[in-house]
């Protein structure tokens, strides 16, 4: 964090972009001004390896030489989700039931954004449970990181165990509390 905090603001906007490889991206203030620099060591101290695009954001936020920098994550929303489910595999699910589904702790195992899916393991089971991308987005994430701590609900899908519902472990603690 930064050492003079008289020079902090807290800024509420939308992430731009992000990429994870590059390890760096971008959030618009709702107020205007500069582009302010998102790091990915300032999500990881909030928890998260990567944010989705749009995904609604307040940050405090210092001024630096090379401009506007955030500095501390406060909180993240996740884009709207679309009101149809996001996989061919949830269309016949009742949202509601998806959404009563307990979170539970998981590790991720492998994440490729390339193929655009990856596993996770629940605490205390090596059954793999399947992690789609367009399930992460609209989760608000871009990318998971081999080991990263998330909760998940998960459902036994037509191809085993799926994830339906991914945040990042720091998150779910915040809203079972």
């Amino acid at each position: 964090m930064a050492d003079d905090l008289s020079s902090m603001h807290q800024v509420r906007g939308q992430v731009k972009w992000f990429d994870p490889a590059k390890g760096y991206g971008f959030v618009v203030s709702d107020s205007g001004g500069p582009d302010i620099l998102l790091h990915v060591n300032v999500l990881r101290n909030f928890g998260q390896s990567s944010v989705a695009d749009g995904a609604d954001i307040v940050i405090l936020t210092h001024n630096t030489d090379r401009g506007v920098q955030a500095v501390e994550v406060v909180s993240i929303v996740a884009p709207d989700r679309e009101v149809a489910p996001v996989l061919a595999d949830f269309a016949d699910l009742d949202l509601d039931a998806i959404r009563s589904e307990p979170l539970e702790p998981a590790r991720v195992k492998w994440f490729d954004k390339g193929k655009g899916f990856g596993f996770a393991n629940v605490f205390g089971s090596n059954d793999d449970v399947f992690l789609h991308v367009e399930v992460l987005r609209q989760s608000g994430l871009a990318d998971l990181q081999p080991g990263e701590a998330l909760a998940m609900r998960i459902i036994d899908g037509n191809r085993g165990r799926m994830a339906v519902e991914v945040m990042a472990w720091e998150n779910a603690v915040e809203e079972d509390t």
